[in-house]
């Protein structure tokens, strides 16, 4: 895998135990200041509703400030779930992020709900019945507004010339974990994020989405990244440990619990109680762990099999500050170029 492997961020905002969900934002923008310091590419913020697990329901709200805080990053949502929203909404919102902040934002979107179906209802402004399954027409028409070319019958279309940012644009991604998504990547001629922490088993849908991509669309040739979980530290045997957290917290969410993320020593006893070696995995879930050179390794793997050009790194530790340590060491892995101007800004 070649060096010029780009490296950058997805932050869920995860809330640790005894913190409150503002604590989990000031350290998204704590995180942010760092791996805009450290050289990562992009940072992206995720959307999910109603759990105490993770503090970040809106990524439209959390760009701005992190935008503000970062020199040279690119700033984006990671995503944005589309079925929940007006595309025109959508498009203001991202169009004026693009208008502070050129060359910086992106507009990832997603078809997922990021929540349980009752969150997902109550999110609905009209609660008669449920919302129709129309993303492809949902997406066709955010991006008619951004790019300005929807048909000149759609009662809409003059709405695109009064966007807040013009002649800034956001730069789409579509995010997935689906063949459905990689088709409608292609076809649509967009860039493709893959979701491997939640769906390991993506290689072929990233081949498909190149085998499906339409060149001269939206780009001249494909552009494929993939996200995935990554804990490092200073030995296999401290990452391990760190990963304990995120471990029981999922086992918990496989049980239809959701909970903060829980101590070290808390989540390790759980583990234990039940029975899982330390180093087991999830079944469906795949985790990069280690120390630096184990997790260029791994993730260099993952990067080959999906033909990728990024890799998206999540990851969540109680932790804040091993957080930011395991952003270092992977840096530091890649041979990652520092931005001194970042400095400055925080």
């Amino acid at each position: 895998m070649s060096s010029d492997l780009r490296l950058s961020v997805l932050d869920q905002s995860p809330i640790p135990e005894g913190a409150t969900g503002s604590d989990a934002l000031r350290n998204t923008i704590d995180l942010a200041r760092h791996t805009d310091a450290l050289g990562y590419h992009r940072y992206w913020v995720a959307e999910h509703h109603g759990g105490p697990m993770l503090a970040g329901p809106s990524p439209e709200a959390l760009i701005g400030p992190i935008a503000a805080n970062t020199a040279g990053i690119r700033v984006g949502s990671g995503g944005v779930m589309l079925p929940h929203y007006s595309p025109l909404k959508v498009a203001e919102s991202f169009s004026l992020l693009a208008g502070l902040y050129p060359g910086r934002i992106d507009l990832g979107l997603g078809r997922a709900p990021g929540t349980d179906s009752m969150t997902m209802f109550a999110l609905q402004r009209d609660r008669r019945q449920a919302s129709p399954d129309d993303f492809p027409q949902q997406l066709a028409e955010l991006l008619g507004y951004l790019e300005d070319d929807l048909p000149d019958d759609f009662p809409f279309a003059h709405l695109a010339k009064h966007l807040p940012g013009l002649p800034e644009a956001p730069e789409p991604w579509l995010l997935g974990s689906s063949a459905q998504s990689a088709i409608w990547a292609g076809e649509m001629g967009l860039p493709y994020a893959f979701a491997d922490f939640i769906n390991p088993g993506g290689a072929e849908f990233a081949k498909l989405y190149r085998e499906r991509f339409a060149p001269g669309v939206r780009l001249n040739a494909s552009r494929t990244a993939v996200s995935v979980w990554v804990i490092a530290a200073d030995t296999d045997d401290e990452a391990q440990r760190l990963a304990s957290s995120s471990r029981m917290a999922m086992a918990m969410l496989r049980r239809g619990q959701l909970i903060a993320v829980p101590p070290v020593e808390k989540a390790r006893r759980f583990l234990e109680q039940q029975g899982t070696p330390q180093g087991s995995q999830p079944a469906g879930r795949r985790a990069i762990i280690g120390a630096p050179a184990k997790v260029r390794a791994g993730i260099e793997e993952v990067a080959d099999s999906y033909g990728a050009e990024e890799v998206i790194v999540v990851t969540i530790t109680f932790d804040h500050d091993a957080r930011k340590r395991s952003y270092e060491l992977l840096a530091d892995a890649f041979g990652l170029t520092p931005r001194t101007a970042a400095s400055a800004v925080a």
